[in-house]
């Protein structure tokens, strides 16, 4: 495993393409019908309404077509990256956030290996509230300048905010985008089973947390201080203050725009925007300064933000090739004839297998449940199990995908390889799926509902 290097994250997800394409020449064409749910607002399909469909492989120049389709179709994704990563620059700049570090770091002496901890909560409160996923990749540089004050590798940094954000996501009793709409179109009470759902979720967090905080002090290194950062720091130290809380009126709002507001993206752009012209004006570099800071931000993202574009085209291609329900109906039809319990731990696997060609939580529950919860009322197997089985597979999933376009856009922008996250999270994802499927059993015996 020490000697498994996978190739340019952009050589990974062009391969990731092509497949897509060859397997629309392999497997047939084929989908469900669709209807209007009430309850969710979505398109979901009808069971047993799979049918054959004209055949469409994608052909060479489809492929190609289709990068600039999965960026058009991300757009607003890659947009808010773009800003954000600009904005993070100009306060970057301002030296306010090497202040701010310092500061916290001085008052944490002795006990900065709580800081770990913490910050993983917060994601993973953030996550099991909202689903957050692509927001993170705009607070790249501040993790980065924590980690890097306290020695910590630039892993460390993904794994304390998107990994801790994913797995709280997939245990979450709460999530909109996961738990919600599955409970909704597996017509449960929303909140039902949330006691049960919170229990798995701290033991799941404490596992992955414990194993972040363990790779972290193995490969901590002397501390990333200069002396020349610390005196312009000391110089500026009002004009920081300023940064900092113009930063953190920016986090509230933030938080508050996503969770009570509904923001989508677009309102988050803004947001950054905002903070990055203010950030460079109160931090003195004027006009021009935060015009260049813009720029350089721009720059250093670029490759993040086009990575999530690569990874919506492989979905793009599979779309194109009609062959997406193909692969539910294929992964789902098996199930049937298994007993309960194995039915149960299958419609995990399932969704895990699943979740490489179809990278959105959300459209993954409107696609697979709605063909899930009536196979479960045959086979006896409670609803609730079936939403877990969901929530665990393909929330999960979302640690290693390289379809993850959040997740391949942190890796690029803290320059930690591939197949580096993989020796990392490979052993931790397999201990909180073995987590998830002991829930999924226990809930079978408990017949959770």
């Amino acid at each position: 495993m020490k000697s498994l290097r996978f190739p340019h994250p952009l050589v990974l997800l062009t391969l990731f393409i092509i497949l897509a394409a060859g397997l629309s020449y392999v497997l047939p064409a084929g989908q469900f019908a669709r209807r209007l749910n009430a309850a969710t607002g979505r398109e979901v399909v009808v069971p047993g309404s799979y049918h054959r469909v004209p055949p469409t492989p994608v052909g060479l120049l489809d492929v190609a077509v289709a990068v600039p389709k999965g960026l058009a179709a991300a757009g607003a994704v890659v947009f808010m990256i773009f800003l954000a990563g600009g904005a993070f620059t100009v306060v970057d700049q301002t030296g306010a956030l090497r202040f701010g570090v310092d500061w916290l770091l001085h008052h944490a002496r002795g006990r900065e290996v709580a800081v770990i901890p913490v910050v993983a909560l917060l994601f993973a409160t953030m996550g099991a509230l909202e689903n957050m996923g692509e927001e993170i990749i705009a607070l790249v540089p501040v993790l980065l300048v924590l980690m890097r004050r306290l020695g910590y590798p630039a892993l460390t940094a993904i794994a304390a905010s998107l990994g801790a954000a994913v797995v709280g996501a997939a245990f979450s009793p709460i999530n909109p985008f996961q738990v919600g709409i599955a409970q909704q179109l597996a017509q449960l009470p929303l909140l039902s089973a949330a006691g049960y759902r919170v229990v798995f979720l701290v033991v799941a967090l404490g596992i992955w947390t414990a194993g972040t905080l363990r790779h972290a002090i193995r490969y901590r290194v002397a501390p990333d201080v200069s002396a020349q950062d610390q005196a312009a720091d000391a110089t500026r130290a009002g004009r920081h203050g300023l940064v900092l809380l113009l930063l953190l009126v920016a986090f509230s709002a933030f938080a508050f725009g996503v969770v009570r507001l509904g923001w989508d993206f677009d309102q988050m752009s803004a947001l950054f925007f905002m903070l990055g012209v203010g950030a460079g004006l109160v931090g003195g570099l004027g006009l021009t300064g935060t015009a260049e800071g813009f720029v350089a931000g721009f720059r250093d993202i670029a490759f993040s933000a086009i990575l999530v574009g690569f990874a919506r085209a492989i979905f793009v291609v599979l779309e194109q090739g009609h062959i997406v329900d193909t692969i539910v109906r294929g992964l789902a039809a098996p199930l049937a004839h298994l007993p309960v319990a194995f039915a149960a731990l299958g419609m995990m696997g399932a969704q895990v297998a699943l979740h490489l060609p179809v990278p959105s939580v959300s459209g993954q529950a409107v696609l697979t449940m709605p063909l899930l919860v009536p196979l479960s009322d045959l086979i006896g197997l409670p609803r609730q199990v079936t939403v877990l089985a969901y929530q665990y597979g393909a929330g999960l999933t979302d640690l290693l995908t390289p379809t993850n376009g959040a997740l391949m856009a942190m890796l690029a922008a803290t320059g930690v390889r591939y197949d580096q996250w993989l020796r990392f999270a490979g052993p931790l994802y397999g201990m909180v799926l073995a987590l998830g499927a002991v829930s999924v059993l226990l809930g079978i015996w408990l017949g959770l509902n």
